[in-house]
């Protein structure tokens, strides 16, 4: 090799780090960026939210990698998925998504990060001339990498996609998720007896889930014997029944011989006692084939509002909280309700722990009557300092509680359940 190509090489490679270094200082937006492209793109990766915030951090872990590798031009031998891209591999593939339609994003992906290197190619202190041939090179090595962990991604796939296969296509599990889409007659004595749980009794559904993205293996394990436990805690006529729904989620059913509405409480007593325990989200005790679909319906309806919120963690929901069958029905709708939630609350509105306090203290008011005294009662304040933080709440929302005072209860109450997904951030 001549000294001039090789110093044009060495060039082309000072170029090519100089660009990915300048765009490493952005990685959360170009991750967000390649997330939008996505999900706009492929609907199928925004239509489960348990797999959402995953897709972010696969995202940028491979954004985070592949810069790394084309700023110090790594092999792509020596290149490997990053833990959260193959984690949301394994839940993709345990919950059925196609592996083309996978295959399709990172080919997306691609070429919405290859657009955004080229931007900032376009805006560097490069000689005209040089772009094209550092473009090139940018363009081959992404290339490279994109074929390389495609290759893994689908290993990695069809592994678990068979792995978790062998383990969900038990009788029970696939008689369970028959009998929940209610497509088919069902004989409910003979379902009985093959998913040994009786279903003409009533009910109580829990989903319960860890809110974190990496597995550990035996997460399984731990949702039944915690499930098992509140079972014992509520009292439960029989064993409970459960099924997984992934790696890191499993759907349960407390069978009774009949009603005992305290269970509910008793099953939210055992798990907000567990810090380190599983999130769940709680139905409500329901009859018969009907009641065993219902009941799992509204738990899974309130694991829904619980998921939406972004201050993921350990919770506990139920679906007889107060507000929160209203609050479920959003559904993911929280771009135009966040806009119609300001516009009825103005700047009480806002994400900060005074306004919070602030929206608490008036939603408790409303609640009891616009009672100073029943508010402060239940809040455990003077009626002094309810009747101040009700004047504060209505100043910051802007205008008096008159005809729409049923509004501001609904935006109260979204920004309940909802919290800083819906909530407007301080503009401080």
């Amino acid at each position: 090799m001549t000294s001039s190509r090789r110093n044009g090489e060495a060039d082309i490679d000072r170029c090519v780090a100089m660009i990915t270094a300048r765009m490493n200082e952005r990685v959360r937006e170009i991750s967000a960026s390649i997330r939008s492209a996505l999900e706009e793109e492929i609907p199928e990766l925004r239509a489960d939210v348990r797999t959402v915030e995953l897709l972010g951090a696969s995202v940028q872990g491979n954004v985070d990698t592949m810069l790394h590798a084309l700023r110090h031009d790594i092999p792509v031998a020596r290149t490997h998925l990053p833990s959260a891209a193959t984690e949301y591999t394994r839940r993709l593939a345990q919950r059925g998504v196609p592996l083309n339609t996978l295959v399709r994003a990172y080919h997306v992906g691609q070429r919405r990060a290859t657009e955004l290197v080229f931007a900032e190619l376009q805006s560097a202190d490069v000689a005209p001339v040089d772009r094209f041939v550092v473009g090139q090179a940018i363009a081959t090595r992404l290339f490279r990498y994109l074929d390389q962990v495609i290759q893994q991604v689908v290993a990695v796939y069809e592994g678990e996609r068979e792995q978790w296969l062998d383990t969900r296509n038990s009788v029970r599990a696939l008689c369970v998720r028959e009998l929940l889409t209610g497509k088919k007659p069902v004989d409910v004595d003979s379902a009985t007896e093959q998913i040994r749980y009786p279903l003409r009794w009533h009910h109580l559904a829990l989903v319960v889930w860890y809110p974190g993205v990496e597995s550990r293996g035996d997460e399984l394990d731990e949702l039944q014997r915690f499930v098992r436990r509140s079972a014992d805690t509520a009292a439960a006529s029989a064993s409970p029944l459960f099924v997984p729904d992934d790696q890191l989620c499993g759907w349960a059913w407390l069978p009774y011989r009949s009603a005992r509405p305290e269970a509910v409480a008793e099953v939210r007593g055992f798990a907000a006692a567990r810090r380190d325990g599983p999130s769940v989200a709680i139905g409500t005790m329901e009859p018969g084939l009907s009641g065993f679909r219902r009941s799992h319906r509204l738990a899974q309806d309130a694991r829904s509002v619980a998921l939406a919120r972004e201050d993921a963690g350990h919770r506990v929901v139920a679906a007889d909280d107060p507000g929160l069958s209203v609050a479920a029905l959003l559904d993911g709708s929280t771009a135009e309700v966040r806009e119609w939630v300001v516009d009825v609350l103005g700047d009480l509105a806002s994400d900060t722990d005074n306004d919070a306090r602030l929206r608490d203290t008036l939603q408790v008011f409303l609640r009891t009557g616009s009672s100073y005294k029943a508010a402060s009662a239940e809040l455990d304040l003077h009626s002094n300092s309810v009747k101040y933080r009700v004047g504060r709440a209505v100043s910051r929302r802007g205008r008096p509680i008159g005809d729409d005072r049923l509004d501001v209860e609904l935006a109260l109450l979204i920004c309940h359940w909802y919290g800083p997904a819906i909530r407007r951030p301080d503009p401080a």
